[in-house]
């Protein structure tokens, strides 16, 4: 199993408020939802008004389809010019087969 994690700082020197800011960032997050179907979040800087940082996961079997998923995200948020992007940082993680037992089902029902 392969995770990606993709963090982007985005800059908005036009925005004066987080009203704004946040037409911004839901704009971003539904669009790269609907075509990627990756999990996507506001990671920090909610209170900055002219900046975004978004977190983008990703799973699969292939870390070279996971990385170019990673990377097509990455230039379709540019590509839409909503704001700047001043920061990209990636990270592949390689999950190894994990050891597990299983739980009874009433430690779930917790």
């Amino acid at each position: 199993m392969v995770v990606g994690a993709l963090k982007m700082t985005l800059h908005l020197p036009q925005v004066g408020g987080l009203k704004p800011k946040r037409k911004v960032v839901r704009s971003i997050k539904d669009r790269v939802q609907a075509r990627f179907k990756a999990a996507v979040a506001e990671v920090g800087s909610q209170d900055l008004w002219q900046r975004i940082e978004l977190g983008f996961a990703f799973c699969g079997d292939d870390g070279g389809h996971v990385r170019n998923q990673m990377d097509t995200v990455a230039r379709f948020v540019e590509n839409l010019g909503l704001a700047q992007v001043t920061d990209v940082r990636v990270e592949v993680l390689h999950l190894k087969e994990m050891a597990w037992e299983p739980c009874a089902s009433d430690e779930w029902a917790n």
